[in-house]
């Protein structure tokens, strides 16, 4: 149990006193840089699957 409470006391410190946390202004332009990329990313899959769509419904239409 002594090494459950040293490794809880050691994690404490480490995330007090030896992680350099970002600034507020640095975390929001990271998280509109993520979202942005996110938003791009959707839009590209989201085109992917309409022409991908269009083109098998051309396909099996052209089957029948």
């Amino acid at each position: 149990m002594a090494g459950v409470a040293e490794y809880i006391k050691e994690s404490y410190i480490e995330l007090t006193e030896k992680v350099t946390w970002p600034t507020w202004r640095e975390l929001q332009s990271s998280a509109v840089l993520v979202l942005v990329a996110a938003l791009i990313i959707a839009l590209v899959i989201f085109g992917m699957d309409q022409i991908i769509g269009y083109l098998l419904n051309q396909f099996y239409t052209s089957l029948t």
